[in-house]
Order: C-alpha cells, then sequence, then structure tokens
C-alpha cells in the first residue's frame, strides 16, 4: 500500500456515473445522479483497492494541443448534458471533501496527466494503479502500472491488454492509430478491425512496419491503407498519451503532493445532507463518534432505567444527540440549532404509570408504539408499550421480558386494564407509525385501539409516495437523526433475539426512542400534508380511515376449505407428472425441468431452437418471454410453460395455503400493505390474494377454495370499466362520455368509432381488437406493443391507434396535457389530488423517460381507483357498522370488494352495496359495480 498510487480517471468517471444512475434530485431539485454514482465508486475504488498516494484527474476547460493538430478532434462530441454539467462543481466539492486530491492541467487532457503522473511514479519504485474505462490507457500498461474498471471488474496488466486486444501495451498505440478512435473522432484506416489490425501488427511488429510493407498488402484494405499513409503520423500524435507533461504549477512532487488526505467529515456530512445522501449520512453519523454533553453515538443514551439500579423506574435522562440529530431547516443541518435533550424512563410502578396515565390523557396528541414477540399480527405478543406526549419525553413499560435476572415488572393485563379507557376512547387523539399494526396487537389482548388520528407512516406516503417511509428512513430524511436499528437490539439472522429477551434498560432506549421520533415526525411531516387542501384530503379522508378498515378485515380473515386444496393439489401433482414425461419425450431424453442450464442445453445445442435473447453473462436465455416466444412455433416450450405455471400454482397456493390457515380463528389473514404502491394501490401478502392467475381453469379452481362459513354465502362486487370511466372523466372526450352516459358496451362503441361502422354491426373480432386499445393506450402501450397483442403488423397497429386518436381527440389531448404536466411538476394526480410521483420524469436516459411518460398517463387512472375503492371499503364498513350486520368484509382484490354474508342478509346487502359503491364519488360518468354471489369466491366472481 505505501508504494502505491491510485489514479483515477475522473473525467471518464463522471460520464459513466450519470449514464448509470437514475434522476436523482435533492429536496432543492438540482441533479445529484452523477454526484452520487461518482462518490459510490470512490468509495468502493477506496476500499477495494488501498493506496497511500492518489488522485483524483480531471479535463480542464479549454482547448487541448490535440485541437491544435486536428480542429476535428472530438468535433462529433455531443455538447455536455445540462444536468450533468450541473454537477460538476459538486462533484469536486465532493471529491476533495473525501480526502482525494484533484488535478486538473491546462492544455492537456485527463490522460496525459495521468500518464505523467504514472511515468513519475515508477521513477519513485512505485506501483501505479489507475481506474478508467478508456481503451487508450492501456498503453501506460506496464511491470509498475494496471489498469482497472470498477464497472465490469476487468482488470488489465500486461497478459490482459494482449488477451483483450491481442496485442501488447507497447503496441496500443499503433492498433488504435490503424482501428481509429471513434470516441474521439480521429479515423484509422478505412475498413480496418481489430482482427486485421492484430493480424498486421503480429505480421509487421509496429505500426512503422505495416508502413514499410504497405505495397505488399493487397486487396481493397491493402489500398485504404496506401491512402491512409499521410494522416497516419497525425493520428498517432493524437492517440499517444502525453506523459512529460509540466506539472510544477500544480504540485510540488511525488509522492508527497499526492498523499491521501484525511476525510473532512464535516464538509461532508452538511454535503449529504444537502443532497439528500442518507444512507452516507447514516454512516457518518454512526462514525462521527462523541456526542456532546456524555452522550454516545448518533443518540445518548444513559441507563438509569437498567435493570438493577436503584431508581430503575425514575427518568432516563440522556445528553443532547450528535450532529445526525440536529434540527433541519431547508433540508440542511441547522448548525445552530441547539440538540434536544431526551428523557426516557423506565415505568417499573403503579406510581409512574398512574403519572404517565395523567400526562397522556390530558395530552392534546399521544405516541403509542408496542413490542412485540413476532411481526405476524395475528400471533403476537406484546412485551412492552411506548408512549410519548412530548417531544424528547417518553416512556417504555416492559410487560414480559423474561431474560435471567430481568426485574420484576407490571403484569400485562393489570397494565392494560389501566389504559383501556385512554386507548378505547375514540376522544384521546393517538398517533403511532403503522398504527394498524399495533391495532392487531391491543386486539390479541382484547382491547380495541380507538382515537387513531395520525400515522407518520401514511403521512409520509401521502406527502412524498415515491421514497421509503419506515422510521430509520423518516428520522434521517426528515430529522437528520441517526435511530437505534432493530439488528443493533435484537441482533439478525440465526443469533437473533426475541424482544422479550432484550435487556430492559436497553429495550427503553429502543423503544421510547419509537415513541419519541414518531412524534417529532408527525411535527415535521404534517405541516407540509395540512397546507395543501388535496392532501389533507387524502390523508384524512383515505388513508387514516382505510388504515382502520384495513385492520377489521384482516382480522376478520376468509375461510378456507383445506380439503377441497389437498385435492387440488394432488391433481396438479399427478398433472405436472404426465407433463414432465410429455416434455421427455419431445426433448428426447430426460432432464431437470426446473434447471435452465439443462433446458438451454435441450433447446439450443440438441434441438438446435432459435436463440431469442441471451442473459447478462451471454447464455441463451430460457425466461418466461423467451419461452413465450418459442411457444408459438414449437412444442416443448409450450409444455415447459405449462409447467411452470401448474407447479407455481401448486407450491404457491394449493399446497402453502392450509398451512397458513390460523390455529385459532381456523381462518387466512392476509395482510395489506398500505404504504407500497405510488399508484395508491393495496398490495396483499402473506398470503398474496391479488395474484391468484384466473386465466386457466386450474388457477380459477383455486377461487373454489375461498368459501363461507355455514349459513353464509360469498358476495362479491367490482367496479365495472373503472379505469376506462376515469379515463372518460378526466379526459373529457365527448364520444367516451356518450357512451358511458347512455350505458353502452364502451369496447363496442370504440370499435364502432375505429372502424366506421354502426355500433350494431360490430363483430366479436373488431370489439376485440376496440379492447386491446381501449386498455393498451391507458398503459401506455406503442404500437409495437399493440402490434404483439393483436399478433398483426406494426403499420396497421400504427393505423390504429391514429384512427383511434382522431375520433377520441380528448383523449389525445388529456395525454398531452398530462406529459407536459409531469414534466413540469415530477408529478401527476388522481381526482381527489392524491400525488403520484414520477422521479424518471425528466431523466436524460430516454426509455427511462419513456417509461415515466407511460407512467403518468395511468397512473392518474390507477391512482383514482385505488382512490375509489378505498372510498367504498369505508362506505361499506361505515354501512355495516351502523347496521349492526353480521355480514363480514373478508377482502380487497384490484377492484373487487368480497363480503360473507349470512343468509338473512343477502337481499339487503345484494341491493344496498353497489349502491354504497357508486355513491362514493360523482365523476362525469357513472359509476357502477356488478355484484355476484355464491357458496365460494369462484362462484360470486
Amino acid at each position: 500500500m505505501d508504494k502505491t498510487l491510485l489514479l483515477v480517471d475522473g473525467s471518464s468517471y463522471l460520464y459513466r456515473a450519470f449514464h448509470a444512475m437514475p434522476d436523482l434530485r435533492n429536496a432543492a431539485g438540482a441533479p445529484t445522479g452523477a454526484i452520487y454514482g461518482m462518490i459510490n465508486m470512490l468509495r468502493r475504488l477506496r476500499m477495494d483497492y488501498p493506496a497511500a498516494y492518489m488522485a483524483c484527474v480531471f479535463d480542464a476547460k479549454g482547448k487541448t494541443f490535440r485541437d491544435d493538430l486536428y480542429p476535428a478532434y472530438k468535433a462529433q462530441r455531443a455538447a455536455m448534458p445540462e444536468d450533468l454539467a450541473k454537477q460538476i462543481e459538486p462533484i469536486h466539492e465532493a471529491v476533495r471533501a473525501m480526502g482525494w486530491p484533484i488535478l486538473m492541467v491546462d492544455g492537456v487532457e485527463a490522460d496525459d496527466v495521468i500518464g505523467t503522473l504514472a511515468v513519475q511514479a515508477a521513477a519513485h519504485g512505485m506501483q501505479t494503479v489507475i481506474s478508467t474505462g478508456d481503451k487508450d490507457l492501456a498503453q501506460l500498461v506496464n511491470d509498475h502500472v494496471t489498469l482497472i474498471n470498477t464497472m465490469s471488474n476487468e482488470r488489465l496488466d500486461h497478459a490482459g491488454v494482449v488477451a483483450k486486444f491481442g496485442v501488447a501495451p507497447a503496441r496500443i498505440v499503433d492498433y488504435l492509430t490503424l482501428v481509429g478512435d471513434a470516441v474521439d473522432n480521429v479515423p484509422g484506416v478505412d475498413k480496418v478491425g481489430p482482427k486485421t489490425a492484430v493480424k498486421w501488427l503480429t505480421l509487421y511488429d509496429s505500426l512503422d512496419g505495416v508502413v514499410a510493407n504497405a505495397g505488399a498488402i493487397g486487396g481493397a484494405v491493402g489500398e485504404n491503407l496506401r491512402r491512409a499513409l499521410d494522416w497516419l503520423p497525425q493520428a498517432r500524435m493524437l492517440i499517444t498519451v502525453k506523459t512529460d507533461c509540466d506539472l510544477g504549477a500544480h504540485m510540488k512532487s511525488i509522492p508527497e503532493s499526492l498523499a491521501q488526505l484525511p476525510e473532512d467529515r464535516t464538509a461532508m456530512l452538511e454535503f449529504f445532507a444537502r443532497n439528500g445522501f442518507k444512507s452516507w449520512l447514516r454512516e457518518l453519523g454512526a462514525e462521527a463518534g462523541a456526542a456532546p454533553q456524555g452522550g454516545s453515538g448518533a443518540k445518548a443514551s444513559g441507563n438509569a432505567g437498567s435493570a438493577g439500579s436503584a431508581d430503575a423506574a425514575g427518568t432516563n435522562a440522556t445528553g443532547g444527540a450528535a450532529a445526525s440529530a440536529q434540527a433541519v431547516q431547508g433540508g440542511l443541518f441547522a448548525a445552530d440549532a441547539a440538540p434536544l435533550e431526551t428523557h426516557y424512563e423506565t415505568v417499573l410502578t403503579d406510581a409512574r404509570l398512574d403519572a404517565w396515565l395523567q400526562m397522556i390523557d390530558a395530552a392534546s396528541l399521544t405516541a403509542v408504539d408496542t413490542e412485540t414477540t413476532s411481526l405476524i399480527p395475528m400471533q403476537a405478543q406484546m412485551v412492552g408499550i411506548s408512549l410519548c406526549c412530548v417531544p424528547g419525553t417518553a416512556a417504555y413499560i416492559p410487560l414480559a421480558h423474561c431474560y435471567q435476572d430481568a426485574p420484576v415488572q407490571l403484569g400485562r393485563a393489570h397494565v392494560l386494564e389501566k389504559l383501556r379507557a385512554w386507548l378505547e376512547d375514540p376522544s384521546k387523539p393517538k398517533l403511532g407509525q403503522n398504527l394498524k399494526y399495533d391495532s392487531h396487537i391491543f386486539a390479541n389482548h382484547g382491547v380495541t385501539l380507538r382515537g387513531i388520528v395520525h400515522d407518520t407512516l401514511l403521512e409520509s406516503y401521502v406527502f412524498e409516495s415515491h421514497k421509503s417511509h419506515d422510521m430509520d428512513s423518516l428520522a434521517l430524511r426528515h430529522l437528520n437523526r441517526q435511530t437505534i436499528s432493530f439488528a443493533e437490539v435484537c441482533g439478525k439472522g440465526a443469533s437473533q433475539i426475541c424482544f422479550d429477551q432484550v435487556e430492559i434498560g436497553r429495550a427503553t432506549d429502543y423503544a421510547a426512542e419509537d415513541a419519541d421520533v414518531t412524534l417529532q415526525l408527525h411535527q415535521a411531516m404534517w405541516p407540509h400534508v395540512a397546507q395543501d387542501p388535496k392532501l389533507t384530503y387524502v390523508y384524512e379522508r383515505i388513508e387514516v380511515p382505510t388504515s382502520v378498515v384495513l385492520q377489521k378485515i384482516e382480522r376478520n380473515g376468509v375461510l378456507i376449505d383445506a380439503a377441497l386444496l389437498g385435492v387440488q393439489s394432488g391433481e396438479l401433482g399427478r398433472r405436472l407428472l404426465d407433463i414432465e414425461r410429455e416434455a421427455y419425450a419431445l426433448a428426447g431424453q430426460p432432464f431437470n425441468l426446473n434447471s435452465p442450464k439443462q433446458i438451454g442445453e435441450i433447446f439450443f445445442d440438441k434441438l438446435q431452437l432459435p436463440v431469442v435473447k441471451k442473459t447478462p453473462s451471454g447464455t441463451p436465455s430460457t425466461d418466461e418471454e423467451v419461452l413465450q416466444k418459442l411457444a408459438e412455433d414449437y412444442p416443448l416450450p409450450k409444455v415447459l410453460l405449462e409447467y411452470r405455471g401448474l407447479s407455481k400454482l401448486k407450491s404457491t397456493y394449493t399446497d402453502k395455503l392450509p398451512r397458513m390457515v390460523d390455529a385459532t380463528t381456523g381462518r387466512v389473514h392476509t395482510n395489506y400493505a398500505q404504504a407500497v404502491a405510488i399508484t395508491g394501490r393495496l398490495a396483499s401478502n402473506e398470503p398474496n390474494l391479488q395474484n391468484i392467475p384466473i386465466r386457466s381453469a386450474e388457477g380459477r379452481r383455486i377461487r373454489e377454495a375461498f368459501v363461507a362459513g355455514p349459513g353464509n354465502v360469498i358476495v362479491s362486487a367490482d367496479y365495472s370499466q373503472i379505469e376506462l370511466r376515469i379515463m372518460a372523466h378526466l379526459s373529457q372526450d365527448e364520444a367516451m362520455l356518450r357512451a358511458f352516459s347512455e350505458g353502452e358496451d364502451i369496447h363496442r362503441a370504440t370499435a364502432a368509432e375505429i372502424f366506421s361502422v354502426p355500433s350494431a354491426e360490430v363483430v366479436s373480432e373488431q370489439r376485440r381488437y376496440a379492447k386491446t386499445i381501449n386498455f393498451g393506450l391507458i398503459y401506455g402501450m406503442s404500437a409495437f406493443g399493440l402490434a404483439a397483442a393483436l399478433s398483426i403488423e406494426r403499420s396497421a397497429a400504427s393505423a390504429y391507434i391514429e384512427k383511434y386518436f382522431a375520433r377520441f381527440a380528448g383523449v389525445k389531448a388529456f395525454m398531452d396535457r398530462t406529459r407536459l404536466q409531469a414534466r413540469a411538476h415530477g408529478y401527476v394526480e388522481t381526482v381527489f389530488g392524491r400525488r403520484l410521483w414520477l422521479p424518471e420524469i425528466n431523466s436524460p436516459n430516454g426509455p427511462r423517460r419513456q417509461g415515466a411518460e407511460r407512467a403518468a398517463i395511468n397512473a392518474p387512472m390507477q391512482g383514482t381507483a385505488a382512490d375509489l375503492i378505498k372510498l367504498s371499503m369505508i362506505a361499506v364498513q361505515g354501512w355495516l357498522e351502523t347496521e349492526k350486520l353480521g355480514a363480514l368484509m373478508v377482502m380487497q382484490v384490484h377492484d373487487e370488494l368480497v363480503l360473507e354474508v349470512p343468509q338473512a342478509e343477502l337481499d339487503l346487502v345484494r341491493v344496498q352495496l353497489p349502491a354504497l359503491m357508486a355513491g362514493v364519488a360523482t365523476l362525469k360518468v357513472p359509476l357502477t359495480a356488478e355484484v355476484g354471489i355464491g357458496k365460494n369466491w369462484d362462484e360470486a366472481h
């Protein structure tokens, strides 16, 4: 390490970082993608290649000697993208703060400075490692110089250069002179590629040898060489890296001038905060160590509440937090903000419990949190409760810590009974982070949590749906505070302990901090939501009440016919064996149907099927897309597709669902993740009830196992063509509005418009085309995609789209308008004002930007549909409770509500359910919900 010089081709790095990263932006809207990528690469490089001496070399502004030699040098290069240009100075700032000496020398390129430094280092007996993606620098490789490419994990020493280029490093200049350098606009010999160049240099040893024997080289390529003879010396000068640059004005000497500098942590802290680099900010805070006034780390934690301490029930007073917990002003650390002093108390006596009960009873808002034995809501048992109603002051009430020598704690039943009146009082405002989970925990112990008015998970989701919403991320983003992680307290992996085994003092630090941080997060985020009436509506009228309803749906669960699933599983198993034998026959030999390697050997080596695409490693792919394509012409891929589909059904549903039945309730209880999709849609997991495949007969049969209890039936209510109705409302297209208002079949009406025929004369094939176009366009489908979906020529698909937009001009105008709004604001909105953020909408990366533009068109439809189904859930649950009915909502799947209804209430529910769903909002077209009834979900759907 002491004799190693690490050089970075900074100009190469910043371009690669810019094009590799998404369009990241800081709170001020300035681009940060290249900055993030550059820092990330330098951090990794320093870790992988430790060196005592180092430099990051950038191109200086202005012309170089090569521009004087050849005015067309690099002339074809586009101007630097504006978003990259804005990041150059911040990149230099960050690199310096990280301790890297920076060099920029006028009149020469970064390559020349690197070459000069490498030669000087060798004269001092040093080894040089150059990190670059530039092939020109291969000419510098020798016994003292090695190239590395961190993007491809490539390392080029002498043997590596020969293996890659076919010539030694000493001949790289000759090689590049012959083939040319398109990147720098340096022509080579016309029609001479790498193979010819290597061949000539092998035969004639050098470029001079090639030139000397030019007359003996025949054919068109020989003629091209002879025509280029006058140009080749100039090309060689342009390609040769200069190794004798005058660096005197920029540095004193090697190695002293390039000694690694210490990181400027103050500058890095401010820089990371300004640009929103939260993970690095967290690392820096953790490493920064000493907190003022006796605190420790990112959060000071005295331990007066430790087991065995004399005042274990008293106040746990801590010192101030470290820099990473300072207040935030305008997204930056407030340098003059006083650290918040924290007081975390362990409650072990009735007297202190009563004191806290008085405090929360009088408080305008209290943060409440539970610590438990499990993340599975229906099974978790409560270990402790934390409370906070004043920032910086919080309590932890341990209830069931059971490690050896744990102090005597207040009994769980005793504490819950004392807190019951407050917990169940809807007039006592409560706050939490994902209180849906905590509500389950209280319910497991017979307590109904009421008075939920705020949830920081949902505040974050409404305010910034495109970002992460976990507490650690929120605390870092909004409070610049490094919180204690669960892994720090309980460990991870095989050595992880249950929370009831955590020492109570440490548990207090962690749990009380959770409640405290939750309250502070609310104070930081709520003003942003409250100042916007539309966001306030989405938060208060949709998200918070939806969370309460979801907890009830999850708790209701759905009844499963495990015996029927067992029968289906056996049938699927037998069918899979039959398919396996069929696949063996088609392949001409047995093979593992789950092995991509063996499938590839059968497909491409034995059967010689065409290669559709390759994996990143270069081997032919056998993924789902490839099988779908090959199945159009070959039987074996079609059989494998069927095998994969049935195998997934068996493992994911028929085998797994019976094992997920709760032993106490006899039902399956899914979890609805509310703050995941930026569109507002819910995600179902453990089990996922939203992705049960229904296109195959076997998939539909799985729904038969979702049944009603004795004396009940399943009722399913589904919004009809909801996204197209929303499109009609948003676009105000006259033809669409008319079709829906008159109760027409929208696909038939669309077909009539596109094919210019009366609606009554539309045939089924025309309606199918229209349906594909209707749904495809709201998902941003291109002519290419439509052609594939309809199996028609691309020109025909383009013609259909043009005719569609000519007939539905309002839809076209809406799409164009939405794209412009998305680019201007970075988000689009639902009918109700939910913001759907699109971070890539202004990305310089074409495919990413186009993907964001497609999402901009569809997101308002999907998001409004998600809002409508949530409003429906709230309305239906409210009606069920008001009427004191026995019917239960048991599932929400996409645009569908599923209820289990007593026979005696069926007639009432059948009428009221669709009316409630249609009445939650007034759009420019009528909302309609269709109801189905059956003994099981399949019959009702």
